[in-house]
């Protein structure tokens, strides 16, 4: 007789319509979905991005967005919802950040980074046109030592969100992606993210996209392993509902390959 298919991790990556970019998101719409896949949690962290380089960009409203948690709360008794917020560059704005959590009870703090300086300016990893063949292997260099300074700094956060983020946008049909190739980089990060006690998300905004992958992929997974690293987080990072614990069942396999397991606790962190 087969096996029951093995109930999804919780997606504790999500954003709605209180993060600036989240046009279409809906946090009652994730709900539902949410409900509809089985998951036994979501975590709704919500953009905290200091940096102001992108058109409509706003401050998180952490009253109205936690009133809005506690509504869908309420509506979903059936699903265990938790507050948080994904810091952006926390560490070159400690005053602001520090702010943002002091604002209301956050029970899950990613830490990311999304921008870098590339000549005097702040660019983000995602812009077009950025990370062109040329450059790339260089400005992937320059994002991971961003990391390992976040990771370095005061500012509190868990979870060290989509650590390979500029794989998202690489030029992958121009040039090859390897981990490999800046396995120094990696390595430093994640001994400095274990020694800081912090939990490694594993993003899987493009993990259905086998040219793009995870992020980060088994490779940097079994590397958080031998790093000492104690538990791995799922993200779907999700800015609308209908892509909700995507890639997950891959994630789960990586994930899984790499050396951790499933708490007993549903909700929990994959431990070591």
């Amino acid at each position: 007789m087969a096996a029951p298919p093995r109930a999804l991790p919780i997606d504790g990556h999500v954003h709605t319509e209180w993060s600036w970019d989240a046009a279409r998101g809906s946090m009652e719409g994730t709900c539902r979905k949410a409900v509809d896949l089985g998951l036994p949690a979501v975590a709704f962290t919500e953009h905290a991005d200091f940096v102001t380089i992108h058109d409509g960009q706003h401050a998180l409203d952490v009253p109205g967005y936690l009133e809005a948690v506690e509504r869908c709360r309420a509506g979903f008794p059936e699903l265990r919802i938790l507050t948080g917020v994904e810091l952006g560059e926390p560490h070159w704005f400690p005053d602001a950040a520090a702010e943002v959590l002091a604002a209301g009870q956050l029970e899950r703090v990613l830490g990311s980074v999304h921008c870098i300086e590339v000549d005097g300016r702040t660019v983000d990893m995602s812009m077009k046109g950025l990370l062109t063949p040329e450059v790339a292997a260089a400005l992937m260099r320059a994002y991971l030592m961003e990391t390992l300074a976040m990771l370095e700094s005061e500012p509190a956060f868990e979870v060290l969100a989509h650590l390979d983020y500029p794989k998202r946008y690489w030029p992958h049909g121009e040039l090859p992606f390897f981990e490999n190739d800046f396995e120094e980089e990696y390595r430093d990060v994640l001994h400095t993210a274990a020694r800081r006690g912090c939990v490694l998300e594993v993003n899987t905004t493009r993990g259905i996209e086998p040219h793009r992958g995870l992020c980060p992929g088994l490779t940097v997974v079994r590397w958080w392993w031998e790093a000492g690293g104690k538990a791995v987080a799922f993200g779907s990072d999700t800015h609308e509902p209908a892509r909700l614990a995507g890639g997950f069942e891959l994630a789960a396999q990586v994930v899984e390959a790499a050396g951790f397991r499933p708490a007993p606790e549903p909700t929990a962190y994959w431990l070591r």
